[in-house]
């Protein structure tokens, strides 16, 4: 069976006990968790190895990105860190991302907006790119759902309500395609009515073979027989010898099987192997 795919992104050194607990949760839910230090990534031997886990972010369904107060291992890119690009590939990639900023360094944060202009040194963060990281996932239009934190535990439960979140939302999203579904075969019903109405008020000597053709056209034994068959075009039946031909044309044989102890006959097409 399935299960969701979430990748862990953060600094490895300063926040490898939470993801450990982090990992720990998220396998309790059932779920998949990807993690770089548990070998869940393939790597190959054409690209950098960070590569890689750009790549596997494409296949994952939701990136969760804890910032800590280091920077962590620069990327061969630009003047990013890894963790930093893994969230920038998850946005690009549209993936669902949670996004959660240890408390002092989301306090201290307030602290160099009033002064990134001038050449001060911060308590919390050993490089000010991570301010101008969390300034740069702050301004996004959408996707940018910062919370603070302190232990692993206040994310899990974060993480917990979100996931409840998503999977009611699922539910009524599948209700909304059942009432979907629904009100396209109303507008079928409708069209076909309003073909009718039209026959019926023009003057012709024919109408009623006009109207029976498109009762017949679309008869829900037609529309059956048109989706299984696959037949793109519009068709109507008049009788059964019209649906025996129909049905050898697209490679089904007839049979008749006489029931065991009773009277009468079953009339059956099997499909011909080729």
């Amino acid at each position: 069976m399935a299960k969701p795919r979430i990748f862990i992104s953060s600094t490895f050194y300063d926040l490898k006990q939470i993801r450990t607990d982090l990992d720990l949760f998220i396998d309790t839910l059932g779920y998949e968790t990807i993690r770089n230090e548990e070998g869940d990534i393939p790597y190959g031997k054409d690209d950098a190895l960070e590569e890689y886990c750009y790549k596997e972010i494409k296949s994952i369904d939701i990136l969760v990105s804890i910032i800590g107060g280091r920077f962590g291992s620069e990327s061969k890119r630009n003047n990013s860190s890894i963790s930093q690009i893994e969230l920038r590939t998850a946005l690009k990639e549209n993936k669902q991302v949670y996004i959660f900023i240890e408390k002092n360094v989301l306090a201290e944060y307030e602290t160099y907006l009033i002064n990134k202009d001038k050449e001060i040194s911060f308590r919390y963060v050993d490089d000010v790119r991570v301010y101008q990281f969390i300034e740069e996932i702050k301004n996004l239009n959408n996707n940018n759902n910062i919370k603070g934190f302190d232990t692993a535990s206040e994310i899990s439960k974060y993480l917990k309500d979100q996931f409840a979140g998503l999977f009611q939302r699922f539910l009524e999203e599948q209700t909304r395609v059942k009432e979907v579904s629904l009100i396209k075969n109303l507008e079928k019903t409708a069209q076909t009515l309003n073909k009718i109405v039209t026959v019926l008020s023009d003057e012709n000597k024919e109408k009623d073979d006009e109207i029976n053709k498109i009762l017949m056209i679309n008869h829900p034994l037609v529309e059956e027989l048109r989706t299984i068959l696959d037949i793109p075009y519009n068709f109507y039946i008049e009788g059964f010898n019209d649906m025996k031909e129909l049905l050898s044309a697209r490679g089904y044989k007839h049979e008749v099987i006489l029931p065991w102890e009773e009277e009468g006959e079953y009339e059956v097409f099997e499909k011909i192997k080729q």
